[in-house]
């Protein structure tokens, strides 16, 4: 005789178990993502392969695989629980209140400044929606980390995320006033001309440029390139800014990260009609044939504020 599930426990809950556990690589962490405890993930597990009479997962010590049952199970199970959340939202209606939780990755610096107001105006319209703003400049594993969405600056390039674009983030050189001026003193420097600015100690932002300035002219569209040898190389924003105030060298910034510098005289816009190219800005997420509408709505607000965000512009425009 088939042994029974536990009335209590929702049939999807358990299918959604089983999706999770394979998403998230182990029981812990299935645990973690759906706030209950290990042993609780792990007999739920067993409560389906004592059902369908199947094993459905090969565990040892250090690794998990799926069994051809399993990996069956967990394609129609996901398959399933997709088409059940789309009818569900169909049928409760677009009137019907947004709840649930949203868990959202965006720059540590970009998105601690310069993106609270537009989240600040999403939660306002979307009280019973909660948030985990996670500051963060990386690329997360969205499954395994259950990261519904992210917002990243910079060059999207993976096949199985869908990258919306939503603005651009202008670039320009600055340094300290003490480490320009010498250097476009010279007779033979043209302040105006990047090419002047070679022989200045420089600063890396090795997310984005290492060895090489390339700048445009704002008007011409013509392009300078020429070599650098970084005295410091970051993966870091805020402390490439920090090492152009100490007068440690020239760097690349985005814009709106030292417009307050530069308008009080702590740093010095260098060849002011030349930009580096400008970041994209990109709201990415998985691919699948379902998203929560929270996560819909989450993104139509985005679209809709990063026009009004501060030292951004739209995409193309430089």
């Amino acid at each position: 005789m088939t042994k029974l599930l536990e009335p209590a426990l929702d049939r999807l809950e358990l299918l959604h178990t089983l999706v999770r556990i394979v998403e998230a690589g182990s029981l812990s962490a299935a645990a973690r993502q759906l706030g209950t405890t290990q042993p609780t993930v792990s007999r739920r597990l067993r409560q389906l392969e004592a059902y369908w009479g199947v094993q459905l997962l090969q565990r040892s010590t250090h690794a998990m695989k799926l069994t051809e049952d399993g990996d069956n199970a967990y394609q129609q199970a996901k398959s399933l629980l997709e088409r059940w959340q789309a009818m569900d939202a169909d049928l409760r209606g677009r009137q019907a209140a947004l709840r649930g939780h949203l868990r959202v990755l965006v720059p540590s610096i970009f998105g601690q400044e310069q993106l609270v107001p537009p989240l600040v105006q999403f939660m306002k319209t979307h009280p019973e929606v909660t948030v985990d703003w996670l500051l963060n400049d990386r690329l997360p594993d969205f499954i395994a980390e259950g990261i519904d969405c992210a917002i990243r600056v910079g060059r999207v390039d993976e096949p199985n995320l869908v990258a919306i674009a939503l603005a651009e983030v202008p670039r320009i050189v600055v340094a300290a006033p003490a480490l320009a001026q010498p250097a476009v003193a010279a007779p033979s420097a043209d302040p105006a001309q990047p090419r002047a600015l070679a022989q200045l100690p420089w600063l890396a932002l090795r997310t984005f440029y290492t060895d090489e300035v390339a700048l445009t002219h704002c008007h011409s569209g013509d392009t300078q390139r020429f070599v650098i040898t970084p005295r410091l190389g970051t993966d870091n924003l805020q402390a490439l800014r920090n090492a152009a105030l100490a007068g440690v060298g020239a760097g690349i910034a985005s814009a709106w990260a030292v417009a307050d510098d530069i308008a009080e005289g702590r740093l010095v816009h260098l060849a002011p009609q030349w930009q580096a190219p400008p970041l994209p800005i990109y709201l990415i997420y998985p691919r699948s044939s379902w998203r929560p509408a929270r996560l819909k709505a989450f993104i139509t607000s985005m679209r809709e504020a990063f026009p009004q965000v501060h030292g951004i512009q739209p995409v193309g425009r430089g």
